[in-house]
């Protein structure tokens, strides 16, 4: 199917997006959306004749665990009520730990990358065809960006593309920023990324912006496009013709004049490749599969993640064969976007702790992780407040026993809760 140029459709640009010419469809974050009614904007826009495509976050089709039906259902509902002609999610992990390893379930709230190894590849088919059957429509996957490298990894991100499309039939959304991010932060080459990858199989493509600090590339998504991106496009359109590019952007959103310059730049890069664009080269063999399917490959895959993760987001020592001052690196924009995204799920915690909201939510994310999504997180965080007697300011500790109370209980947490809370630390911490 044929989508054209697009833009990422977010409730705080929703009329810029509405105004902008030459948009042809949007994306839509599938997590925001309910699965039995649609914002105005969105009902707007399909009334024009512009397709919106759901696109998940949170199903971690790379994690041990098989799919959540619950999920699955969810995004097929989402789906139905766009009247979508496909969906997308993530070549990612986004939780571990539960059952198959004996300790509680942490959330990363954020996409990581899975090991380009053949166990997870084993994994990662084995969920994608369980979601295949789950929806109503095709399927597509992103390539995702990454700080950090996993040790020991058997293929190349381009040989683990065309694997999983090769047994899964499962269609690409290739992120050409992911792919310049990648290039900074773990040295591939895009150019042989795309040389590697069956590019008749992409569905769309994304194109976000970023910011390099101190040798590492944060894909941000809330900076203008850079040059090397559109470069990475460029390389990209010589040797496809995608069926749609879009433009995300999931922060600091500029004003629309900007929007649509950037758009207006990812088009002249478009035009400008096909004129010099080439017959798609032919792919190298790729390695050969074991002719027998390790067994166990959920259970050791499970193992890593939970370790990796656990390392991130509790403190416990890092895994061998990671590089552990990247993961430090990761750790810390871990807990930096955990402190943003509660305060805009909970805009009253940084109004009522004012300019100490953020050293204290990093404070209490340090050897905390998240377990149960970011409204809980919220709840914890402030509760964790109150139980040590804080904020100082009896007035902002009074509104924030209010907030709690409102929220959570009747009652504000005590100091006898002290101990029910260290339990909970430890067991985390096991």
């Amino acid at each position: 199917m044929e989508l054209g140029i697009g833009i990422g459709w977010r409730p705080e640009i929703a009329d810029a997006v509405e105004a902008l010419p030459g948009i042809d469809w949007v994306e839509a974050v599938a997590e925001n959306i309910c699965t039995d009614h649609l914002p105005d904007s969105l009902l707007r826009l399909r009334e024009r004749g512009v397709t919106v495509v759901p696109h998940g976050v949170s199903l971690g089709l790379g994690g041990a665990e098989r799919p959540d039906p619950g999920r699955l259902a969810g995004l097929a509902a989402r789906a139905e009520l766009l009247g979508a002609p496909l969906v997308t999610e993530h070549i990612a992990f986004v939780r571990a730990g539960g059952p198959s390893t004996a300790s509680p379930v942490l959330e990363a709230g954020h996409l990581l990358p899975v090991p380009k190894t053949w166990d997870a590849l084993d994994v990662l088919c084995e969920n994608v065809r369980i979601a295949q059957e789950s929806l109503p429509v095709p399927l597509a996957l992103e390539n995702i960006a990454a700080l950090i490298s996993w040790p020991g990894e058997e293929l190349s991100e381009g040989q683990f593309l065309a694997e999983l499309v090769e047994r899964t039939g499962v269609r690409l959304l290739i992120d050409v920023a992911n792919l310049h991010t990648n290039h900074v932060n773990r040295g591939e080459d895009p150019a042989t990324a795309l040389d590697e990858l069956p590019v008749e199989a992409i569905a769309y493509v994304h194109v976000a912006g970023g910011i390099e600090r101190d040798g590492v590339w944060h894909d941000t998504h809330a900076h203008p496009v850079t040059r090397p991106v559109l470069d990475v496009l460029s390389e990209l359109r010589s040797r496809v013709d995608p069926p749609g590019v879009l433009l995300e952007r999931d922060d600091d959103f500029p004003p629309a004049e900007e929007l649509a310059c950037e758009l207006t730049a990812i088009r002249g890069t478009l035009a400008a490749a096909a004129t010099t664009a080439r017959d798609s080269r032919k792919r190298p063999a790729g390695p050969t599969e074991p002719g027998a399917r390790a067994a166990g490959a959920r259970d050791r895959t499970a193992v890593a993640q939970t370790a990796l993760l656990s390392s991130l987001v509790a403190g416990t020592p890092t895994p061998e064969g990671f590089d552990h001052r990247r993961l430090r690196v990761q750790s810390r924009a871990l807990a930096a976007k955990r402190a943003d995204v509660v305060a805009k799920v909970a805009p009253e915690l940084p109004e009522i702790l004012g300019d100490g909201y953020r050293a204290a939510f990093l404070a209490y994310a340090r050897n905390r992780p998240m377990c149960a999504g970011y409204r809980r997180d919220a709840l914890d965080f402030a509760e964790h407040q109150l139980i040590a007697d804080l904020p100082a300011d009896d007035a902002a500790r009074r509104q924030l026993t209010r907030w709690w109370q409102d929220r959570a209980g009747p009652r504000p947490p005590r100091r006898g809760t002290r101990l029910v809370h260290a339990a909970r630390t430890a067991l985390l911490g096991r």
